[in-house]
């Protein structure tokens, strides 16, 4: 009888004298070897033997063909034959699951003539982001205007000399996964490592340069957690080192060095943006949309899907000529002759960080752009390179505004779109009282009030609530003892002068630059 596989755990192999039971399947990586856990007994018999084997080994058969027939009381030549068959049956499903591994790993796409001169032609186009962009929304990303344009520009500095990162940020059922898998799907397919669950020491399992200039995917950070560290290594450092003990063919142990190169491009899904703010530090953080537009957005697609009514031969067309821009960029020294008159907004924290992030992205965007760059050459080096102009960081410097803006804020970004809300709110409220109830104080609410209308858990709330106190956005009144403590917003401008600091600070960079030049 057949070898039958259908249980990875517990392969089956009965004969008409002998069931045998392979015990936790076989391991496919070590083909000089072959061990596995048996489990034999007689046919439609319950005396079972249990032993762990290398089939391999020939002194380690003929002992347990011996056990085996003095245990359950069968012939000898029986076990051997039995075993004998057994092994070929194992080694030729092993060969074939390898074969098929093979066959599953992704083949780069020869792009064809055609293909190629349309890539080519869209890459030199003048409106190339405003493009790219009607593009992304073309083959099925939904609304996120910013924020998919800014991933896919992120996703494509995986193949430049200095990839960039980030971190998508939400409430739980907001669509954080689904846009990154949408804005991936616009990459081939060969330059995606997509992880869900991820053991601490499985980077260091791979290849050499098996990540190198590799988009990796992140499902949801809380499943590899245990993970975060050699990640954090390999974006920053470009590479990892582990040491680890190994016995040779003879038994010896010895001590090997497991090293995985870079550099790499990095993006991942949460919902606690402070538990890993170690990995935010080195990432651009991006604000899910979560307001009743973007929803209505989105129900509105899904309405149209389920009706048949979206264009999905047209929806693969616009994917597939974004995939086949990627396979036409190639990676080139980005010089930019402007870095030295670029400033941040003072209100920006950790600036030294957020600096070299800003300047990254700046070269992504030329690097995405270097279809329209004259190429030069280092006269000391003979070096190939492209240069950064001015048009290129005014584009930079409007797509990174709410990035930049929510690395000046004080408070978290989930503490900030509840401070919004609330704002909303209130002002909404206060110009239309309630008719038959008598008119609040301009501003006041209590918990109550914004738990019932707002729909947010109590807990949640009072931790918003501390945390805004605390860094006095807002502020107690009263203590009422029917209603509980009375707040009041201390200012509704003040994010809106965040950000007019911000984009003032950015336009005075750009017109030093047009002066000087």
């Amino acid at each position: 009888m057949a070898l039958k596989t259908t249980n990875p755990n517990n392969y089956e192999y009965v004969t008409n004298h002998l069931e045998i039971h392979v015990l936790g399947g076989i391991k496919l990586n070590k083909l000089d070897s072959l061990r596995v856990t048996l489990s034999i007994n007689k046919t439609k018999h319950h005396n079972k033997l249990r032993h762990n084997i290398d089939l391999y080994n020939d002194d380690q058969v003929e002992k347990l063909v011996r056990k085996t027939a003095e245990r359950i009381e069968i012939g000898t030549s029986i076990v051997r034959r039995t075993l004998q068959e057994l092994t070929n049956e194992l080694e030729t499903y092993r060969l074939s699951q390898l074969d098929q591994e093979d066959e599953n790993e992704f083949t780069i796409r020869e792009l064809t003539k055609k293909e190629l001169r349309a890539a080519g032609a869209f890459l030199k186009k003048g409106n190339l982001l405003e493009a790219t962009n009607d593009l992304i929304g073309n083959s099925g990303v939904i609304g996120e205007e910013t924020n998919r344009l800014l991933m896919y520009l992120i996703f494509t500095s995986r193949k430049s000399n200095n990839p960039l990162h980030c971190i998508s940020l939400g409430s739980s059922g907001t669509g954080k996964t689904h846009l990154q898998s949408k804005v991936a799907e616009l990459i081939p397919e060969h330059d995606i490592v997509d992880m869900t669950v991820l053991s601490e020491n499985a980077f260091y399992y791979f290849n050499r340069t098996e990540l190198q200039h590799k988009l990796i995917l992140i499902e949801d950070m809380d499943g590899a957690e245990n993970a975060l560290y050699p990640l954090r290594e390999l974006q920053s450092k470009r590479s990892i080192t582990k040491r680890v003990s190994h016995k040779d063919r003879n038994g010896n142990t010895k001590t090997i060095k497991l090293t995985v190169e870079g550099p790499v491009c990095v993006a991942g899904c949460t919902t606690q943006e402070s538990i890993y703010e170690d990995n935010s530090n080195r990432s651009f953080l991006l604000y899910i949309d979560e307001s009743h537009e973007q929803d209505e957005k989105i129900m509105q697609y899904q309405r149209k899907l389920s009706a048949g009514n979206v264009n999905i031969d047209a929806e693969l067309k616009a994917k597939r000529q974004l995939q086949n821009v990627q396979h036409l960029l190639k990676k080139i020294r980005i010089v930019n002759p402007y870095a030295e008159h670029l400033q941040l907004p003072q209100s920006v924290f950790k600036p030294r960080r957020i600096n070299a992030h800003y300047l990254q992205f700046i070269e992504a965007l030329t690097f995405y752009k270097q279809y329209q760059r004259e190429r030069k050459y280092d006269e000391a080096t003979g070096e190939e390179y492209i240069e950064t102009t001015i048009e290129d960081i005014q584009e930079a410097n409007n797509l990174l505004q709410e990035v930049l803006l929510r690395k000046s804020d004080m408070i978290s970004g989930a503490c900030r779109n509840y401070l919004e809300k609330l704002k909303a709110y209130l002002k909404e409220r206060d110009s239309l009282p309630p008719s038959g109830e008598v008119p609040k104080a301009m501003g006041a609410f209590t918990n109550a009030e914004i738990r019932r209308n707002l729909r947010i858990k109590g807990t949640t709330l009072r931790r918003y609530h501390k945390q805004l106190i605390e860094d006095n956005y807002i502020k107690k009144t009263t203590n009422n003892k029917y209603k509980g403590y009375i707040y009041e917003i201390v200012s509704y401008e003040e994010y809106t002068e965040l950000q007019e600091q911000i984009n003032k600070a950015l336009d005075d960079c750009i017109q030093l630059m047009q002066v000087s030049q």
